[in-house]
């Protein structure tokens, strides 16, 4: 079974989005502000005659038709990372504040990470945690090149994460981007589809609920967590966070995506899910000519909570 057959039903396009799929994916880098401004960067991609077309809905991401981000010396210095572009979305989403304490609960190999660092202005203080202790090379090693300095690498089950030896009595924010069955990434990655099962989608939905969970519960009053993942399945997707939802005090918040997507969705077959994920992001292939991705931001403590933060 293909299991993009499941999800023709929930796409407007149905053709454009097995098209999209069959395509391979552009090569994408993210500029690096802790190195180089985006203009300085395009500047020296000019004269080193490397060829890019700048991504329209954001002006740090840049596309590379000729090849691999890594022959270029803007990147050997830091001032690039090879990123796919939805990849850059949980970051945007949560928006962190330069100061603030966030979590990146599944952080190797760190691109999401350098970018959280990128918007804080690596300020404050960055957990970058992975159950992987191989992944976590290629989290420090990216975090060395692109200067973060912010960064606390630890080495823990997220579903079981402690602050307590960080000092830290609170998150200001966190991004869940958790394992998935990756079919969103199947213009890279075609044989995802061939492994593809039923089986696997079901063995991995507990440990994405317990991800979001104590993200959630390591959060302060007012604070906010993305859940993320590149699958477009509805299980691993809004049953995930209808589950946290109905379980603790988060609510779903509006988040205005800054490129075209669909809606989350509220019913799947014999499932129905809380409205509020409605505001929750799908991004299919043939919409931008990406990967595929989803996206929910949260709001801990509920409406309440965020009110009085902000007093």
């Amino acid at each position: 079974m293909n299991p993009l057959d499941r999800y023709e039903r929930l796409v407007d396009d149905a053709g454009a989005f097995r098209d999209a799929c069959d395509r391979r994916l552009p090569s994408v880098v993210r500029v690096n502000e802790l190195r180089a401004t985006p203009e300085r960067t395009r500047r020296a991609l000019d004269e080193a005659g490397v060829t890019y077309e700048p991504v329209d809905w954001n002006d740090r991401l840049l596309r590379l038709p000729d090849g691999s981000p890594g022959t270029t010396w803007p990147y050997v210095h830091g001032w690039l990372h090879g990123q796919e572009e939805v990849s850059a979305l949980p970051a945007l989403a949560l928006d962190p504040d330069p100061g603030d304490r966030v979590w990146d609960a599944c952080a190797a190999p760190g691109s999401k990470t350098c970018h959280l660092a990128d918007l804080m202005e690596d300020s404050g203080v960055l957990i970058g945690n992975d159950n992987n202790l191989g992944r976590l090379s290629a989290l420090r090693h990216n975090a060395e090149r692109l200067g973060v300095s912010n960064l606390v690498v630890t080495n823990e089950d997220a579903r079981n994460f402690s602050l307590d030896s960080l000092g830290i009595d609170a998150l200001d924010g966190a991004v869940a981007d958790v394992p998935c069955s990756c079919e969103g990434t199947c213009r890279k990655n075609p044989d995802v589809l061939e492994k593809w099962s039923m089986g696997h989608v079901e063995s991995l939905v507990g440990i994405q609920k317990g991800i979001l969970r104590r993200a959630v519960d390591l959060t302060r009053p007012g604070g906010e967590v993305v859940y993320s993942t590149c699958t477009f399945a509805p299980e691993e997707n809004e049953a995930v966070v209808d589950h946290v939802l109905a379980g603790t005090d988060a609510e779903m918040v509006a988040w205005d995506a800054p490129l075209d997507t669909s809606p989350g969705i509220t019913e799947w077959e014999d499932q129905q899910f809380d409205e509020s994920l409605a505001k929750a992001h799908r991004v299919y292939p043939h919409q931008n000519d990406t990967g595929g991705f989803f996206v929910a931001k949260l709001r801990v403590g509920g409406a309440d909570a965020a009110t009085e933060v902000g007093e």
